[in-house]
C-alpha cells in the first residue's frame, strides 16, 4: 500500500510533529478491516431464496413445468456459484455489504488497534491514532481522553477529510503526512513538550 519512501516520509513527519509536542501520534493503515464472508453470504443467500421463490410463482403462472429436482439443481448449483466467487474474489464481497456495516467493522478495528498498540497508555493520555481502511473508504482518528476534550471534533474531521480526499486520490502518502502535520499542531497547541518527554511510541506508519 506504501512504498519505502512514503514509510521514511510518514515516519519523518512523526517525529517532526512530536517535536513539538508531548502527545504521541501514531499511524495504521490497512487494506480490509474485516473479511465481510458471511455478510456476503447473509446477503446472496436471501437474495438466492427470494428470487428462487418468485420464479418458482412465475413459472407456475405462466403454467411452465420444470420439475421440482431441476428447478431445485439450478438454484442450489446458482447459490453455490456465487459463494465460490466471493471466497475466490474477495474484494467482492464489499459490494454486498452496507456502508453501515463497513463502516462499524472499520471503526470496531480502529478502536482494537488504538488498544493494542498501547496508545491508551501514553503518559498524560495524550496518544492520537490516525487510522484508515482503505476498501471501505473510511479514515478516522481517536484520541485519547487527555486531548479529546480540548479539541472540537470538527477539527478531527477536517483531518479525517484531508485523509479521504487524498486517498480517493491516490495520494495517501501526502495525506497522511498533511494529517500527521495538522494533528501535531492541536497537539502542540494544548501538550507543548515537557522537561521529562520521552518518545513513547514507534515513529512510523503500520500496514496491516
Amino acid at each position: 500500500m506504501l512504498d519505502k519512501r512514503e514509510h521514511e516520509l510518514i515516519a519523518a513527519a512523526i517525529r517532526d510533529a512530536e517535536a513539538k509536542t508531548s502527545g504521541e501520534i501514531h499511524c495504521v493503515v490497512c487494506r480490509r478491516s474485516a473479511p465481510y464472508f458471511m455478510a456476503a453470504a447473509f446477503v446472496l443467500s436471501s437474495a438466492a431464496l427470494m428470487l428462487g421463490t418468485a420464479i418458482a410463482w412465475i413459472f407456475h403462472w405462466l403454467w411452465i413445468d420444470v420439475g421440482t429436482a431441476t428447478f431445485s439443481s439450478a438454484l442450489l448449483c446458482a447459490w453455490l456459484l456465487s459463494m465460490v466467487l466471493i471466497w475466490r474474489f474477495p474484494s467482492w464481497r464489499l459490494l454486498f455489504v452496507t456502508k453501515a456495516v463497513r463502516y462499524r467493522r472499520a471503526h470496531a478495528h480502529a478502536v482494537q488497534q488504538f488498544l493494542a498498540h498501547n496508545i491508551h497508555a501514553t503518559q498524560g493520555r495524550t496518544g492520537v491514532l490516525i487510522f484508515v481502511s482503505l476498501d471501505e473508504h473510511f479514515a478516522e482518528i481517536i484520541a485519547d481522553d487527555g486531548i479529546s476534550g480540548k479539541v472540537d471534533q470538527e477539527q478531527w474531521n477536517a483531518i479525517v477529510r484531508t485523509i479521504t480526499d487524498g486517498a480517493a486520490n491516490n495520494k495517501l502518502a501526502d495525506a497522511l503526512v498533511a494529517a500527521v502535520n495538522d494533528a501535531g499542531a492541536l497537539l502542540a497547541q494544548h501538550f507543548p513538550p515537557g522537561p521529562d518527554d520521552r518518545n513513547e511510541l514507534p515513529d512510523r506508519v503500520v500496514e496491516l
